[in-house]
């Protein structure tokens, strides 16, 4: 019995390493292996319809209009929509203040969701090429030509730009979102060269107009899309240089409940388009997304096992697993600490990466419930300082600091277990 139990505590234990260390290397020793691609210049540009997903942004929408408009492509290629879901702050007002100047706006009643709005906005593209993007997401003005460059290859279906923050050094939330981005960056470039990036990235992606169907108001947009892309035979390409950039939530409880809500929606899609991973179907891809998405999401219940597993051969005297239950018991500790001083500015990032990280994959195992029970948040808020809206996910700070005191006392208590023993 123990030894089943110790192998499924080493697995457990295992499996947040791989997810996060193990598969980034496999990809990069990959790529030492892989031949760079050459890369295809598109003889005649294609049209493009960049459409601007909005709700209550009337604080940043003229912002990113002006920014689509001064953007260097040709205008008589460009055209530029915005699509309002029930904004009620004056959001379509201003919009409508740059018909004028070619942009559209389409306005959905009812708050039903982005991706209702982008199946609304979709009956109306006629262009060669898509590009989503989000309201507050300032592209560089050579954006959209890096974008549909890639398209110069007949089998690319989607092409995904390079987010980035611009207020990645200001806060402790910032600077563990904007490192943990970062790193996403250079699992895409690799990703990338040997199959296809995985998922979009809602900010700045573009597809193929005539490889879009029309979403279910639960899936997400810029995961479900690319996966149906995939699935029908294409590749997505992810290109660093189409760069937008973007302030992060600019807090840990936004940031977490943004993460919960990207999950939640996330693994379902996963399961709707669950072809892709079938590695007879789409070959390596299929590693890819299992690695980087459904593992990554499934940290938590390896975690939880991993964890609950130690702490009882750590009181059978395994010294192993009782220096694995001591680290545990720090780390979490120290995530105490991150709760307790999240709000300053200066937060130690010994800290505040702790706190980070247990809250993130906690409220991934949160997310993933909520799935599990046919629960799916379709409507959203921005997560910026000016909607206060955003803050309804902040997390219950007395049941995370009951739940950090049971999980020491009884990481602690399993522990010392063995030399209460002794003393008895």
């Amino acid at each position: 019995m123990m030894t089943v139990l110790t192998l499924i505590t080493l697995l457990s234990l295992s499996m947040p390493f791989y997810v996060y260390g193990g598969y980034p290397l496999v990809l990069w020793v990959l790529t030492r292996f892989t031949k760079t691609e050459i890369e295809h210049q598109i003889k005649k540009l294609p049209s493009v319809t960049l459409i601007i997903s909005c709700y209550n942004e009337a604080g940043v929408i003229a912002r990113k209009l002006e920014n689509s408009l001064a953007l260097d492509y040709p205008k008589d290629l460009l055209t530029i929509k915005a699509v309002s879901d029930g904004s009620n702050d004056g959001t379509d007002n201003i919009v409508k203040g740059f018909a004028d100047r070619g942009i559209n706006l389409i306005r959905q009643e009812g708050r039903l969701g982005k991706t209702m709005g982008l199946n609304l906005a979709m009956e109306q593209v006629h262009s060669d090429v898509v590009i989503f993007s989000d309201a507050n997401a300032i592209y560089a003005p050579d954006s959209i030509k890096h974008l549909v460059n890639p398209f110069a290859d007949n089998n690319v279906g989607y092409v995904v730009g390079a987010a980035l923050y611009t207020d990645g050094t200001e806060s402790a939330s910032a600077q563990n979102e904007n490192l943990y981005w970062r790193y996403e960056l250079a699992i895409k470039a690799w990703e990338s060269q040997l199959h296809s990036v995985v998922g979009g990235d809602g900010a700045i992606y573009a597809i193929r107009r005539t490889l879009w169907e029309p979403l279910q108001q639960r899936d997400i947009n810029d995961f479900v899309n690319p996966l149906q892309i995939i699935a029908k035979g294409y590749r997505g390409r992810f290109e660093p240089r189409a760069k937008c950039f973007e302030e992060t939530a600019g807090s840990f409880d936004k940031e977490i409940a943004r993460k919960e809500r990207i999950v939640n929606r996330s693994i379902r899609g996963l399961m709707r388009v669950s072809s892709v991973m079938n590695p007879l179907k789409t070959g390596l891809f299929s590693f890819m997304v299992i690695s980087h998405k459904l593992l990554r999401w499934l940290i938590p219940f390896f975690l939880l096992i991993g964890l609950i597993g130690s702490s009882i051969l750590a009181s059978q005297s395994w010294l192993l697993f009782q220096f694995v239950t001591a680290g545990s018991i720090s780390f979490t500790l120290l995530a105490c600490f991150g709760l307790i001083m999240q709000s300053n500015p200066k937060i130690p990032v010994i800290v505040s990466l702790p706190y980070y990280f247990i809250m993130v994959n906690g409220y991934a195992l949160k997310g993933i419930a909520r799935a599990l029970k046919g629960n799916t948040q379709v409507i959203w808020s921005s997560t910026r300082p000016e909607n206060k809206a955003a803050g309804s996910g902040e997390p219950p700070k007395f049941r995370l600091v009951i739940f950090f005191s049971t999980a020491l006392i009884a990481m602690a208590v399993s522990l010392i277990w063995p030399y209460l023993s002794l003393v008895g």
